[in-house]
């Protein structure tokens, strides 16, 4: 069983930055692909973007490398997401995800965390 906990949400100005953070309950380095969704108010919970055990593959969901980047920590169990220039549109619940497999991370993943708020106004 993985425990993740995020963290970083708030409110924020449009074009402001945050950085969210997931802790990791076990050792996902070695067994774990993770990844970011998010859930607009009013609309389905959606993929933003994963990387994988190691660190080396990142994936991100349509113009979301413009500006986002995910990175992981491994010796802190420890993932990621770095948002920059952010809009009213990315106002959103993060969630943070864990699973062994990388087509399941980016499409069902087995492990959640409970979500972090982001609220961007404009």
């Amino acid at each position: 069983q993985v425990q993740l906990v995020e963290a970083g949400g708030g409110l924020v100005q449009a074009g402001g930055s945050l950085r969210l953070s997931c802790a990791a309950s076990v050792d996902t380095g070695t067994y774990y692909h993770m990844a970011w969704f998010r859930q607009p108010p009013g609309k389905e919970r959606e993929f933003v973007s994963a990387i994988s055990g190691s660190g080396l593959s990142t994936y991100y969901a349509d113009n979301k490398a413009d500006r986002f980047t995910i990175s992981r920590d491994n010796a802190k169990n420890t993932m990621y997401l770095q948002m920059d220039s952010l809009k009213s549109e990315d106002t959103a619940i993060y969630y943070c995800t864990a699973d062994p497999a990388w087509t399941t991370t980016i499409t069902n993943p087995r492990y959640w965390g409970q979500g972090t708020q982001v609220t961007v106004s404009s």
